[in-house]
């Protein structure tokens, strides 16, 4: 194999090409996370017949120009691809391959750009699909933690510093606290001019509107445990191109290197390999027509179809407090801790199930129905579930955030969506339903004042009643034993 570094259209880029004459179908990646990190992955590549290449985005590493994340990479990907179907080394076909910000490359060159740019086949694992898509959840809701952490790791600067917010909060454990938050990057000590202007982003839904007329087969990538899970599987059943396969693990963002608590060695998957088998398929025009997939099942060894959606059934809960309570900004609650406090005045409305009977298996989105009464303008329902199991110990099932704007002291009637879940639940556990105001630091504080949280310099309590006769949590259950799948017979088929 020959590894180079060459300068394409600017940008620093390495290239492996197999052994032997050629010509090879290529493979590429671009990324902003340094195209050095790449380099086990493109021999990998390389050693089964693909030229492989890694670009260090515009503006970062290696690579000239100034940085503006999501705004160039459909330009810049499509020269490059332009670039390597004229070398005499390519024989013409092109898979763009990324996870993360690189993901997002992949889709903005096989989306955005004319058809002779255009990859012959896409692989998108936890795809971030845009700005407003990464900063806020569907309803609005500013994802704080997560994009502070980004922002200081990545944002405005050549390189990174992947620690730099946990050294920040080290010194500073307060420091998410501070208003308003666009003043964060004077207290990170340096320069983030693009901090603000990333929370003015809240369109959504540009790269997915052009999924439907992809004319590539698709292979998209995920975990339950991953911030853009839901992002993952609209990506997958809204493309339109010749196929589209799933794979959902129960993983976080960084896949099988990130295992979640539920994993089993069976969810454990080879996905170089995997990756190989599949774009030789698609290359070839091989993959069965439609969507297709394979979910892992957590808390089992089970993989099932990506089909294999259950039945909304309704779990009966029991109020244990709270059914009036306070969210305070000044006090919210931790999205980090699953503690409940046991003294004080209520934070929180609480339910709980009784323990279930037989063992549950979950595949599908979660919801929670309720009819609730804010005492001021502007207010976020926060909405978590977490399984109890039968020996005591709290596991974080699922999350959803809503923000609602009402005559204080309306009573409102309204749905959160707590994303989705694939997880069997033994006999014996019962599930725990939190009705909070907040869920701080992974989303902004709403300071109940009508103000955005993002600019807010004052914070108000908000008074909160829920009635607890209303709230129904939504469970999707498979009413029968489910057929296995496997990832390794499913996504090349």
């Amino acid at each position: 194999m020959t590894p180079s570094t060459v300068a394409v259209e600017g940008l620093a880029t390495d290239l492996h090409l197999p052994d032997g004459g050629g010509p090879f179908p290529a493979v590429l990646i671009r990324t902003p996370y340094d195209r050095t990190r790449h380099r086990a992955e493109l021999r990998g590549w390389a050693r089964h017949g693909f030229a492989a290449l890694v670009q260090d985005v515009r503006g970062r590493h290696a690579s000239p120009g100034e940085w503006h994340p999501y705004e160039n990479e459909a330009a810049d990907g499509a020269a490059t691809a332009r670039w390597i179907r004229r070398q005499p080394w390519n024989d013409g076909r092109l898979v763009a391959v990324g996870a993360s910000y690189a993901a997002h490359c992949a889709l903005a060159l096989a989306l955005d750009e004319p058809t002779d740019a255009r990859p012959d086949a896409v692989i998108a694992a936890v795809p971030a699909l845009g700005t407003a898509e990464t900063a806020r959840e569907p309803s609005g809701v500013e994802r704080l933690l997560a994009r502070a952490g980004w922002w200081a790791a990545h944002g405005d600067r050549t390189d990174s510093d992947d620690n730099a917010l946990d050294k920040a909060l080290a010194a500073d454990p307060g420091l998410l606290t501070h208003l308003p938050l666009t003043g964060l990057p004077g207290r990170l000590g340096r320069s983030l001019p693009s901090w603000p202007g990333l929370w003015r982003h809240r369109e959504r839904g540009r790269l997915l509107s052009g999924a439907e007329y992809a004319g590539m087969p698709l292979l998209a990538v995920g975990g339950h445990h991953d911030h853009f899970t839901e992002d993952t599987v609209t990506l997958w059943r809204r493309w339109g191109g010749p196929s589209a396969r799933l794979l959902l693990g129960p993983w976080g963002h960084g896949l099988v290197a990130a295992p979640g608590p539920d994993a089993d060695p069976a969810h454990r998957v080879s996905l170089g390999e995997l990756y190989v088998r599949w774009a030789r398929r698609a290359l070839a025009g091989d993959l069965a027509p439609g969507q297709r997939g394979v979910v892992g099942l957590g808390g089992s060894t089970l993989w099932v179809t990506a089909d294999a959606e259950g039945e909304p059934r309704t779990q009966n809960m029991r109020l244990l407090h709270g059914s009036s309570f306070t969210a305070d900004p000044e006090r919210p609650v931790s999205s980090e801790d699953l503690a409940v406090p046991q003294n004080g005045p209520p934070d929180r409305c609480l339910l709980v199930t009784p323990p279930l009977p037989r063992p549950l298996d979950v595949v599908g989105p979660v919801e929670v129905r309720l009819r609730a009464t804010a005492h001021t303008p502007s207010a976020d329902w926060a909405v978590r579930l977490v399984a109890l199991t039968p020996e005591g110990v709290a596991q974080r099932l699922a999350v959803g955030v809503v923000r609602r704007e009402e005559p204080p002291g309306r009573q409102a009637e309204f749905t959160v969506g707590l994303g989705r879940l694939a997880r069997r639940l033994p006999a014996g556990t019962r599930l725990r339903l939190e009705i909070a105001g907040h869920h701080f630091p992974a989303h902004a504080r709403n300071p109940h004042t009508g103000d955005d949280p993002v600019t807010a310099s004052r914070l108000l309590p908000s008074r909160r009643e829920v009635d607890a006769g209303s709230v129904a949590l939504r469970l999707p259950v498979l009413l029968s034993r489910p057929t296995p799948a496997h990832p390794a017979e499913e996504i090349p088929r």
